[in-house]
């Protein structure tokens, strides 16, 4: 998601190069298929959306640990370059699987990509208002200047959280400041912003301790996961096996960085320094980020990686229903039948 973008920026993150899974061997994998020790891995990609962040810590714990080789699997995490496309590399088979954002996910869908989620890295929504000191609540936005982007369901959020408050999104000023939420607000150029929580919204916290995030789902959205690691059918009628391997090995790493005690993160740090390779990472950062989005790793009965199809059923509702796509998008056809999830 281009937003990420901006992610990178406010965490100090840069892109580095692609890593790939260097565990030892094991016997038993993810999915519960015996595999002998030095038995060949069978190659696996995947791309992020942006640069290595506290959101991807979950797969680099489940390379780090050797859960993808204990599954049979050699996985290269690749990170794009500036603008890449996780739908069009998917569609040009230049990658297996992608980690999407679900809005952008929808939007492929609704121009016609054929594309199909297998998992889910985070499973809440991201996107708040971040406020300055002075907007104690959401509905005292009216007749107040707020920072979006351009995108679609920035909009969408903006509206959701304000109507959520009681106020009218129609008396909001909107001004498009790129991907500038946490400078814009510091500077007093907009009274808040729209950004991400787990990124912007904790950058601002650290710089002004007082500001207030309104959570998108505090304010009537629902609740769905973010951040989903999509595929193609055409991969997933060849290699199915080996992405549920995947899914299952990602979600395990996931459960581990989740279950880790509060103040207990350096091991998740050191594996997404290491396995992407970026030493620019800055583990004070990282580690904040990675507190602040650690409980949102769970899914609303304690579960990683899942895919739930009531909660995806309800959010398509509300997608088309806030103008992020034309129409609610197809679950079933949007969601893979084996995809881990009730």
């Amino acid at each position: 998601m281009v937003r990420l973008a901006a992610l990178a920026v406010s965490a100090g993150l840069l892109a580095g190069c692609g890593g790939s899974d260097g565990g030892s061997t094991g016997t038993r994998t993810a999915g519960g298929a015996t595999t002998e020790p030095g038995a060949a891995s069978r190659p696996l990609s995947l791309t992020l959306d942006f640069a290595p962040n506290a959101v991807h810590t979950g797969l680099y714990v489940a390379q780090e640990r050797g859960l993808f080789r204990k599954a049979g699997l050699k996985v290269q995490i690749r990170i794009p370059g500036s603008g890449a496309d996780g739908a069009k590399l998917l569609a040009a088979g230049k990658t297996d699987l992608a980690v999407m954002d679900i809005h952008d996910v929808a939007l492929a869908r609704q121009d016609g990509a054929d594309l199909v989620a297998v998992g889910a890295l985070v499973q809440r929504p991201l996107a708040a208002v971040l406020a300055s000191p002075g907007v104690r609540r959401p509905r005292d936005l009216e007749g107040k200047r707020v920072g979006v982007t351009g995108l679609p369901s920035d909009d969408a959020a903006l509206d959701q959280i304000v109507r959520g408050d009681g106020g009218d999104p129609k008396q909001v000023e909107r001004a498009t400041i790129g991907f500038e939420a946490v400078p814009s607000v510091l500077s007093g150029k907009v009274a808040a912003a729209i950004g991400f929580w787990n990124a912007e919204g904790v950058a601002l916290t650290a710089r002004r301790p007082k500001t207030h995030v309104f959570r998108l789902d505090a304010y009537g959205a629902p609740v769905y996961p973010e951040l989903l690691i999509v595929a193609t059918p055409k991969t997933l009628a060849s290699r199915g096996d080996d992405v549920l391997a995947f899914a299952r090995a990602s979600a395990a790493g996931y459960e581990a960085v989740a279950s880790t005690p509060k103040g207990q993160d350096d091991e998740a740090v050191k594996a997404l320094r290491s396995g992407s390779g970026d030493k620019s990472i800055d583990p004070a950062t990282t580690e904040q980020q990675l507190a602040a989005v650690k409980p949102a790793f769970v899914d609303q009965v304690g579960r990683t990686g899942t895919l739930p199809r009531a909660e995806l059923r309800t959010w398509a509702t509300w997608e088309a229903k806030v103008g992020i796509t034309k129409k609610a998008p197809d679950v079933d056809a949007m969601v893979w039948s084996k995809a881990p999830g009730s």
